[in-house]
Formats: C-alpha cells, structure tokens, sequence
C-alpha cells in the first residue's frame, strides 16, 4: 500500500513532464496555423502568441492562386512517391542481396553503400549540376528524384538491414522446400515480415524529400516545376512581405506530413520496439 502511495506523485510528476513537453512539441504548429491568419500588423505586434483578432481566411485562398501553390504541391507530391517508391525498392532488394543470398564481396558491398552517409549533400552540387546537364535532365523532376533516391538509400539499407539480419534464416529454407525461389523468398517471406523497416524508411524518405530546398532551388528554373518549399520561398518581395499567405502556404505544405505519420506511426512504434526487442 505505502509503495503504491510512494509511486502516485512521481506518476502525477511524470504525467505533468510529459504534458509540459507535448504543449511544447504542438507549439511550434499552434503558432504557425494561428499567424497563418492574421496580418502583418498582428504578427509584428503585441499578438505574436495569441488566437487572431480577425480569421483572415484569405491568406489561404491568396497563398493558393496567387502563389500557385497547387501546382507546387503536386511537384511535390510526385516527387515525394517517386522517391519514396525507388528508395524502398532499392533498399530491400539491396539488403536481401547482403544478408540472406552468400556471394564474394557482399561485405565490401554493405562498406561502399554505407560511405553514402559520409559524403556532405553540399559536397555533390557541383558534379551533380554538371551529370544532370549532360544528360540533358536538369529543369524536370527527374533532377531532383534521383539525388533524393541516391541520397535516401545508404540509411534505407541501413535501416532494413538490422531488421533482415534478424529474421531466421530457417524461413528461407522453409520456403526453399515448398517450393519458392529466391524472388518469391523475397515477395512472400521477407518482404512481409520487413513492414516495420520499411515504413521507417518510407517516413525518413517523406521528410528528407518533401522539405528539400536547395537542390529544389539549384536544378529547378521553370516556375511548373518548382516543389512547395521552393514556391514557399518565392512568396517573399523583394522590399515587402506579407506574411499571413506565407504561413497559409506553410500550413498547406505540412498537411501531408501529418498524414503520412498518422497513418505510419503504428509501423514506427512497432520498429522501434523491435529493435529494442531484438538489442
């Protein structure tokens, strides 16, 4: 009774930490959709936390036709699948390729995918500008899938390969004797059972590639091509901003992320707790 008298304050102070630190996590998105709809003279002013005076809807519809933000957002979102799809399907086949199938240089292999999180994404504009104008690419969204794919895969592999190692190799040999070749091992044992690595993957691809800018910025010049946070940025002026259409736009742009995560989070809680299963 006394340890369960002991335990109820440090429940009712964890319980208050956790609290204190979700106001702080929902801030920063509070505060974004509440200047999305006000005015310069609100956000600049003595209301920069609180609720708007005045709902100015009409920084949404501005940052919509003026901004051209449905085109952006489809830019978006094309490039985003594209990605999301190259890097998972690269990713798994390469891991597969490492741990489970017993070839001469596999290691060496898993060593040379692993050096692409060494090498600095600034380091790569210059060869990167040059390849993509040879090949007559630059200006479309391939210039900007494929880095994202290139730049996604070395932590795609990663992660799927702390998962694959992982499962029984007795699986394969169990789908061996029924019958099943190396792809359908693949489709119908591995693949599976990868659910938890793969939305792992397809959530760290989403966010690197959706709140891209500065390859967005380099390899892109038609206004038809340009993604959400190159098309965010050109709502600036020059010499004045109006900030409320820039905060709507901001707004629109986060909208995807937040569904994406909450139709993935299960994968993500399920990842990260077999990971502390499996350590």
């Amino acid at each position: 009774m006394n340890s369960l008298y002991e335990s109820k304050p440090k429940r009712i102070l964890i319980y208050c930490l956790l609290i204190l630190w979700a106001l702080i996590s929902i801030f920063p998105v509070y505060w974004m959709l509440t200047f999305s709809l006000k005015t310069n003279a609100e956000i600049f002013g003595e209301n920069v936390a609180g609720l708007p005076r005045e709902w100015v809807w009409s920084n949404y519809t501005r940052a919509l036709h003026t901004g051209n933000m449905p085109r952006y957002f489809l830019n978006s979102l094309i490039v985003a699948i594209a990605t999301i799809f190259i890097t998972l399907a690269a990713s798994v086949m390469a891991t597969y390729a490492i741990t489970r199938l017993r070839w001469k240089g596999r290691k060496r292999m898993n060593s040379f995918f692993m050096l692409g999180l060494t090498i600095p994404i600034h380091a790569s504009i210059v060869p990167l500008y040059t390849t993509l104008a040879k090949i007559k690419l630059l200006d479309t969204l391939w210039a900007l899938i494929i880095p994202y794919s290139a730049f996604s895969l070395a932590m795609g592999i990663l992660v799927c390969t702390g998962f694959m190692g992982d499962i029984p190799y007795d699986l394969d040999e169990a789908a061996m004797l029924d019958g099943c070749g190396t792809w359908g091992t693949f489709f119908r044992v591995i693949v599976p059972l990868m659910k938890p690595a793969v939305a792992t993957v397809g959530i760290y691809t989403f966010l690197q590639c959706w709140n891209e800018l500065m390859f967005a910025n380099i390899f892109i010049n038609s206004d038809k091509w340009r993604t959400l946070p190159v098309g965010v940025q050109s709502l600036s002026g020059q010499y004045t901003t109006d900030w409320g259409p820039i905060g709507a736009a901001l707004s629109i742009a986060t909208i995807p992320t937040l569904i994406f995560y909450v139709f993935m989070s299960k994968k993500i809680q399920d990842s990260f707790i077999a990971g502390a299963v499996k350590g």
